[in-house]
């Protein structure tokens, strides 16, 4: 839509992606169609097909828009062209948000007509942050649960698997004694630890995967069964388990097995 075909009152309208897919199957087959908002309304040929805009939001779905002229006839039945009071420009450049570039908008704004109101100047990075804050918030909220909740999970893992490793330093001791080398003893403690590590995460990951279906709504640009974060953490948690059982086997596997002989 040119500023030629605003003034000279030619009914073309230009509509979104989504609205585009909608009436007409595919963007580039509603160039040329009609279409108009009220039966009294003349038909108005469309021009263009501009990309989704969320309106509500970005986690929200970009709605069908159609883009009517800033200057129409009749709009709402045979009557005088009417134009739309309120505009809103938007101005790309490096300096947006300098107190210098904002000052320099409104000297141009002053110098066309000194009445024209600026108001509600914003940079698109503020309106992006309103727009998910509330969204922000919460996941920030559950971001610090999450760590708190993976910090125990550490811990609790860590502590567990660590006490029953050192339960089993005699039997380690009479492993030693009977013949078994050091390495041997290491690799079938760390063998047993890696396979309950792995049970405990297929059944997290299990758990995991039927609740994040709950948090579809506080995600964008992601999918709640993002498998790198999956695959971090099974690690994470995986590791920990075989420092958890390597420390005290390996501590275990430095007793003298005469010791542990006599002990028994």
């Amino acid at each position: 839509m040119t500023w030629s075909e605003v003034y000279g009152l030619r009914p073309v309208v230009m509509v979104s992606e989504n609205l585009a897919r909608e009436m007409w199957g595919t963007p580039s087959a509603a160039i040329g169609k009609r279409l108009r908002e009220f039966p009294r309304m003349p038909w108005h040929e469309v021009v263009g097909v501009v990309q989704d805009v969320p309106e509500k939001g970005v986690p929200d779905p970009a709605p069908e828009i159609v883009y009517w002229p800033p200057l129409m006839e009749n709009a709402f039945g045979p009557g005088p062209a009417q134009a739309t009071r309120t505009v809103t420009f938007v101005i790309r450049s490096d300096r947006a948000g300098t107190e210098s570039f904002l000052a320099e908008v409104r000297a141009a704004v002053q110098s066309v007509n000194s009445d024209l109101p600026l108001a509600s100047v914003r940079t698109m990075q503020e309106v992006y942050d309103k727009s998910v804050a509330q969204t922000s918030f919460t996941l920030v909220m559950l971001g610090i649960a999450a760590t708190m909740a993976l910090s125990l999970g550490i811990i609790g893992i860590y502590g567990v698997i660590s006490h029953t490793v050192s339960q089993r330093k005699r039997e380690i001791g009479i492993r030693l004694a009977l013949g078994a080398q050091g390495g041997d003893v290491l690799q079938l403690v760390l063998r047993q630890g890696t396979k309950l590590a792995l049970v405990g995460v297929a059944i997290g990951i299990g758990a995991a995967l039927g609740l994040t279906r709950l948090m579809t709504n506080l995600l964008f640009g992601v999918t709640a069964h993002d498998p790198l974060t999956f695959v971090a953490v099974a690690g994470l948690l995986i590791l920990v388990a075989l420092f958890a059982c390597y420390i005290p086997a390996r501590r275990a596997t430095l007793v003298d097995p005469i010791v542990a002989l006599r002990y028994e």
